[in-house]
C-alpha cells in the first residue's frame, strides 16, 4: 500500500464525523458484509468494474487504517486511553469487523494490518473480553455444520430425536445444492479464522481457553471424511460443480490444519524457544496434554503429521528440556505411527508441500496430504474422484523427462511411451509406478499395453497467427515472426520536441559539409608531380610525326579592321553616368588654395558637433527666415506694469490684453498642436 502521509490530520472534526456520521458507518459495514471473498462464487466483471472495485477496496482499507490510528504527529494526536474508549464505546471496531478485515485485506497488506489490529487490542484490552465471549459462537459454527450434515454425535449430551421429526440426511444422501452450501460455509469459516490468527497470533491464548484444539480436531475427524466420501460418490452428477466443491473442501482441510499448527506454535513451541530452561515446563506440559487428548483422532493425526511432522516438534522439545517425559512422548509418537496403518505414508509425506491449483474464482486448492492417499484403492483413484481428477497441474517439459528417466533407470527394458502412460495414470508418481510394475499390480488398461512402446513426440501445432500476411510481416517489430523486439526503439506517447539549445548545439550537418568545403579552401597553382609522372604534360616535346615547317610563317590575312583601327575611328569615351565633375580652371586654382589652407589648419573631429554651435546656427537660420517674412520681434516690456496700488498705464493694459488673447500660441499652452505636428512628421510611431 502507498504511504498515508497525505491523510488529514487527526482533529476533532474528523473524529466526530467518524463517530456521529451513521451513513459512513453503514457504508463501511455494508462493504465488509457484501464484498465478495476470493473463495466466493462470482462472475468476473468487466475490466472497468474491476478497476473501480480495486480503488474502492483500497479506499475502504485506508479508511479503517486511519480510524485505528490515534497519533498522526506530535501536534495532532489523541491520548491512548481516550482513543481506546472512543473505539469501544462507539462500536467503531468489533470482533466481526476485525475478522472481516483480516480475511479481506490480509493477503497483500499483512504488515499494516498486523500493526492496525495490534494497536486496537493494545489501546483497548476490552476487545480481549469480547473475543472470549465470541468463542462460544465460533464453536457453535462447527456444531451447526455437523448438525446440518446429520453428523451430530449421539452421546449423552445429544438431544433425543422427536418421533415426528424427520431424520436428518447425511452428506451422501442430501441434494447436491445443499451439500454445496455446507462446503461453502465451511470454506468461509476456515479461511476467516486462519486469516485472523495469522494476522493476530496473540488471540491463540483466548482460543485455547475454550479447548479449541480438541474441538477442531474432533470436528475434522467427523466432518471431513464424510464430505469427501459424499463428493466421490456423486461422480455421475455435475462434474464442474463437483470439481469446484473438491477444491474448496481441500482448501478448508488445509486451513484447519494450519489453524491448529498456529495455535500450537504460539502457545507451546515459541515460548519454549524464547524462555529460559526453568520456565518452559508449563509449555511442554501443555503440548503433551493437547496431543494426548487427540490420540483417538486417527485421520486428523495422519493429515497433520503429513504437513507438520509431530516427530520434529517432539525433537525440538527434547533439545530444549532434559527432563522431558520420555514415556508420554513415546506414547504420542506411537499413536501417530499407528494412525498411518493401512495408508501409503511415503506418498503422503512427499506431499508435505502439496501442489496448489487455483480456479477461476481465485480459490487456492491443495492436493490432500493424506486423504485419498490413505485409501488402499489407489489404482481406482481417478474413477472415484470424478471431476476432481483434473485438479493437479499437468507435468510437461523437463520435469516430465526427469520422471521418465527415474523409472527407466531402474527398468531399462520399458519403453518411454509405456512409462508415460503409467505416470499419467498414477498421477506422475514414479515410486508408485515402479512398485506396481514390480508387483504386477498394474491397472487393466496398462496391462494390455506394449511395454516396449516408444514415446510419441507430439508435433507443436502451428498457430494460426504465424500464417497471416500483411505489410508489417517480418519487420523488426513483427511479434508474430520473432520472439524478441528491441523495446528501446519503441516510444510510447508523443515525443517531446527538441529545445533550441539542443538544435543549435547539433553540429552534425556542419561536420558532414566540412569535408566538401575544404576542397575549395586552397587553390593549388602548381600541381606537384612525381618523377616520370608529368612527361605527357610537357609542351616542348613533340612526336616524331610533328611537322614544324610552317611554324614561322604568318597565318591569316592582314585585315583592315584591327583593334587599333577601330579605336582610331572613334575614340573611347567614358559614359556620362560614370563621369566625375571636372571643375573649371580658375575654380580649380581657388580650390587648390583652399585645400592647402585646410590641410595646414587642424581638422576638428566632427563626429559629435558642439551643441552650442548647432543652436547658434539654428537661431541664425530662424532669424533669417523671420526677416524674409517681415516679422518683427516685439521686445516690449510694458506688460510688467507698475507696482500694485499705483495703477497701470494704457500701454500696459493693452499689452496684457494682447498677451491674454494670444497666449495659446506660445509658451506651454500649445502642447496638443505641437504634439500633432510632431506626430505628423513621423517622429512618433502611431
Amino acid at each position: 500500500m502507498t504511504s498515508t502521509g497525505s491523510w488529514p490530520c487527526l482533529t476533532i472534526n474528523s473524529g466526530a464525523r467518524v463517530i456521529f456520521d451513521e451513513t459512513l458507518q453503514k457504508c463501511l459495514d455494508s462493504y465488509l458484509h457484501y464484498v465478495p471473498r476470493k473463495f466466493d462464487e462470482w462472475v468476473a466483471p468487466a475490466p472497468e468494474v474491476v478497476d473501480m472495485q480495486k480503488r474502492l477496496h483500497r479506499s475502504v482499507f485506508l479508511t479503517f487504517l486511519r480510524m485505528s490510528t490515534h497519533k498522526e504527529s506530535k501536534d495532532h494526536f489523541i491520548s491512548p486511553s481516550a482513543f481506546g474508549e472512543i473505539l469501544y464505546n462507539n462500536f467503531l471496531f468489533d470482533i466481526p469487523k476485525i475478522l472481516d478485515l483480516c480475511v479481506l485485506f490480509g493477503k497483500g497488506n499483512s504488515p499494516l494490518l498486523k500493526k492496525m489490529i495490534g494497536n486496537i487490542f493494545t489501546q483497548q484490552p476490552s476487545y480481549y473480553n469480547d473475543l472470549d465471549e465470541t468463542m462460544p459462537t465460533i464453536l457453535q459454527v462447527f456444531s451447526n455444520i455437523l448438525q446440518h450434515s446429520g453428523l451430530q454425535g449421539d452421546g449423552a449430551s445429544a438431544t433425543p430425536q422427536k418421533l415426528e421429526e424427520r431424520g436428518r440426511l447425511t452428506p451422501s444422501d442430501m441434494p447436491l445444492l445443499e451439500l454445496k452450501d455446507i462446503v461453502l460455509y465451511l470454506c468461509d469459516t476456515c479461511t476467516t479464522l486462519w486469516a485472523f490468527l495469522d494476522i493476530f497470533p496473540l488471540a491463540c491464548q483466548t482460543f485455547q481457553k475454550h479447548d479449541f484444539c480438541y474441538r477442531l480436531a474432533s470436528f475434522y475427524e467427523t466432518a471431513i471424511p464424510e464430505l469427501e466420501s459424499a463428493i466421490k460418490k456423486r461422480r455421475l452428477e455435475d462434474s464442474k460443480l463437483l470439481g469446484d466443491l473438491w477444491q474448496r473442501l481441500s482448501h478448508s482441510r488445509k486451513k484447519l490444519l494450519e489453524i491448529f499448527h498456529t495455535i500450537l506454535n504460539e502457545i507451546c513451541l515459541l515460548p519454549v524457544l524464547e524462555s529460559s530452561c526453568d520456565s518452559i515446563q508449563g509449555f511442554i506440559e501443555e503440548f503433551l496434554q493437547i496431543f494426548s487428548s487427540l490420540l483417538q483422532e486417527k485421520r486428523f493425526l495422519r493429515d497433520y503429521d503429513a504437513l507438520f511432522p509431530v516427530a520434529d516438534d517432539v525433537s525440538l522439545l527434547q533439545q530444549a528440556s532434559s527432563v522431558l517425559d520420555e514415556t508420554r512422548t513415546a506414547y504420542i509418537l506411537q499413536a501417530v505411527e499407528s494412525a498411518w496403518e493401512g495408508a501409503d505414508r511415503q506418498k503422503a509425506t512427499g506431499a508435505k508441500d502439496p501442489p496448489v491449483a487455483e480456479d477461476l474464482n481465485g480459490v487456492v486448492a491443495t492436493a490432500e496430504p493424506g486423504g485419498l492417499a490413505s485409501h488402499p484403492e489407489n489404482s481406482e483413484r481417478v474413477e472415484c474422484l470424478g471431476a476432481a481428477a483434473a485438479l493437479g497441474p499437468a507435468v510437461c517439459g523437463v520435469e516430465l523427462d526427469s520422471l521418465i528417466s527415474q523409472v527407466k533407470d531402474l527398468l531399462p527394458d520399458l519403453g518411454e511411451g509405456f512409462i508415460l502412460a503409467c505416470l499419467e495414470h498414477y498421477g506422475y508418481d514414479p515410486e508408485q509406478v515402479i512398485n506396481n510394475i514390480l508387483e504386477e499390480r498394474l491397472a487393466p488398461a496398462l496391462s494390455q499395453l506394449d511395454r516396449s512402446l516408444d514415446r510419441q513426440v507430439k508435433p507443436d501445432p502451428t498457430p494460426l497467427l504465424t500464417s497471416r500476411h500483411n505489410v508489417f510481416q517480418n519487420d523488426e517489430f513483427d511479434v508474430f515472426s520473432r520472439d524478441s523486439v528491441d523495446l528501446s526503439r519503441v516510444h510510447k506517447g508523443r515525443r517531446k520536441g527538441e529545445s533550441t539549445r539542443s538544435l543549435v548545439n547539433d553540429k552534425r550537418e556542419v561536420v558532414a559539409q566540412r569535408q566538401r568545403y575544404e576542397q575549395y579552401s586552397v587553390v593549388v597553382e602548381e600541381v606537384p608531380l612525381q618523377p616520370g609522372e608529368g612527361l605527357s604534360y610537357r609542351g616542348d616535346d613533340y612526336e616524331d610525326e610533328y611537322d614544324d615547317t610552317y611554324d614561322g610563317n604568318q597565318v591569316g590575312a592582314n585585315d583592315a579592321d584591327s583593334d587599333d583601327e577601330l579605336i582610331s575611328c572613334r575614340p573611347f569615351t567614358i559614359p556620362q553616368v560614370l563621369r566625375t565633375k571636372v571643375p573649371a580652371e580658375g575654380q580649380e586654382e581657388d580650390d587648390e588654395e583652399e585645400d592647402e589652407a585646410e590641410e595646414e589648419a587642424p581638422k576638428p573631429d566632427h563626429f559629435v558637433q558642439d551643441p552650442a554651435v548647432l543652436r547658434e546656427k539654428a537661431e541664425a537660420r530662424r532669424m533669417a527666415f523671420l526677416a524674409r517674412k517681415g516679422y518683427r520681434h516685439d521686445s516690449s516690456t510694458a506688460v510688467a506694469g507698475s507696482p500694485r496700488g499705483h495703477g497701470q498705464s494704457r500701454e500696459t493694459t493693452q499689452e496684457r490684453r494682447k498677451k491674454e488673447a494670444n497666449k495659446s500660441t506660445r509658451a506651454n499652452h500649445n502642447r496638443r498642436t505641437m504634439a500633432d505636428r510632431k506626430r505628423n512628421k513621423g517622429m512618433i510611431p502611431s
